[in-house]
């Protein structure tokens, strides 16, 4: 269950870094919403996850989702350009992220 909640935290930072962009500097009222629920969810379940998975694992993994998703919508939404390099890369911070998760 642990890891599941680990997931899901990570979905939600990308969700809220997404957010914290779009907010404008907090001059948007919804998106400024969205990086508040957004960023306390994602935090109260890192920190629940960390109750079953070491810090260190626990952090890289929920940091490694969200920055990966992060890319990827930023990419979606024609934010970030989409090169071999850069996808290159998310891949293999995604395989890091899954690596954790089979050492562990």
């Amino acid at each position: 269950m642990t890891w599941v909640v680990l997931v899901v935290s990570g979905v939600l930072e990308a969700v809220w870094a997404t957010a914290l962009s779009a907010s404008d500097g907090f001059k948007k009222v919804v998106p400024t919403i969205v990086f508040v629920a957004g960023m306390a969810l994602s935090m109260v379940g890192l920190g629940y996850a960390m109750t079953g998975i070491p810090v260190g694992t626990a952090y890289a993994v929920w940091v490694g989702i969200g920055a990966s998703l992060t890319v990827v919508l930023a990419i979606v939404r024609r934010q970030e350009a989409a090169s071999f390099a850069r996808i290159a890369l998310v891949l293999g911070l995604v395989a890091c992220v899954a690596g954790l998760k089979v050492v562990s």
